[in-house]
């Protein structure tokens, strides 16, 4: 029934979420297999409904456990790995710098451990291919001129960013000295739907709303490369489908905006959207304590991708953060209703 079946790791988080959507209708004759551990950071909500999708089978499981990645693999004959799966909130990993190891350097060996070991086992090293996706923060930090590319020298400055420039070594490893078909990614700060309450977009969206103190560390001036998580989800696609093995491709859209300015641009957003009485959303803006080690700029040369793979951004910056601000305030007043009609009938 179905051409091949792909492993796709975590598939309830953020960017998952949007690309099992994506992949299950553009490739219907694809049985994706989303393995996820529903952490915190996972949507139960959306891991229940890819159940209903008829062609993605949702398996709740860590990267870590190797058995459980040896009998997905038998079972499904998989051929293809996408693996989004790993701890990626910043400030979580200086709190605990030893989970994001685990997790993303541990995890990411054992998925490339028992995919080379069922593929020389099924002699389809060659054509199956394992795919990684990663940051642009392996990099380390810009000034305020220059991009990255391809082959700026990895300079990770904090533990998250260091597990993914280990995981991301691995991947190059298990190409060069096993022959894995491996390809990796390195994308710049996506957003979009489903994106966690702890990260800056849905947190700006959420303070505001409640009318709280929205935390900006610093003085703002940190400079980050947006893109829109559909824009990513469509260069995930061409390159686990076009890319060369053992190539990594940068991922970015050029859309360069300090903390400080998307603040205002979200603020400026909800008081079209969800006015304040009197008020702006922007006198809620509260300097705090800068985070540590935190990079000053990132920002992403996606000429390879696009000269070799085609691909392009589609979304423009001031559609795409104008659709996210309406679903994050649709979410919210669902809620808003629902707690309404539930304090109604306590009553």
């Amino acid at each position: 029934m179905f051409e091949k079946s792909i492993l796709v790791t975590g598939g309830a988080g953020f960017i998952g979420i949007n690309f099992v959507a994506y992949f299950a209708h553009t490739y219907p004759n694809y049985r994706l297999i989303d393995l996820d551990a529903l952490t915190y950071a996972g949507s139960r909500y959306a891991f229940d409904a890819q159940a209903q999708m008829p062609n993605v089978v949702p398996v709740e499981g860590d990267i870590r456990n190797a058995e459980l990645i040896r009998d997905l693999l038998e079972k499904y004959d998989i051929t293809g790995v996408i693996h989004f799966a790993a701890e990626s909130h910043v400030d979580n990993s200086i709190v605990d710098p030893l989970l994001f190891v685990d997790t993303n350097v541990n995890g990411t060996v054992a998925l490339l451990n028992e995919s080379l070991r069922y593929w020389k086992r099924k002699s389809c090293l060659a054509q199956a291919r394992f795919h990684h996706i990663s940051t642009d923060e392996v990099y380390g930090s810009l000034g305020e001129e220059g991009f990255f590319t391809e082959k700026t020298p990895y300079a990770p400055n904090g533990p998250y960013s260091a597990s993914k420039a280990a995981s991301d070594l691995l991947v190059r490893a298990y190409c060069r000295t096993y022959g894995l078909n491996a390809t990796i990614s390195n994308c710049s700060n996506n957003y979009g739907p489903w994106q966690h309450s702890e990260k800056l977009i849905p947190t700006i969206i959420r303070k505001a709303l409640a009318h709280e103190a929205i935390p900006l560390y610093g003085n703002g001036s940190n400079v980050r490369d947006w893109i829109w998580v559909m824009d990513h989800c469509r260069a995930v696609d061409k390159i686990f489908h076009d890319g060369q093995a053992g190539e990594s491709y940068n991922v970015g859209s050029h859309e360069e905006h300090s903390n400080l300015d998307m603040m205002r641009i979200v603020c400026r957003l909800l008081d079209r959207l969800e006015p304040w009485n009197g008020h702006s959303y922007e006198e809620l803006i509260k300097n705090v304590t800068d985070r540590p080690g935190h990079d000053f700029r990132y920002a992403i040369d996606a000429s390879k991708i696009r000269r070799e793979l085609g691909w392009n951004p589609e979304m423009s910056f001031e559609t795409g953060i104008k659709q996210t601000v309406q679903w994050y305030l649709s979410l919210h007043r669902q809620r808003t209703n629902q707690y309404k009609i539930n304090d109604e009938d306590e009553r």
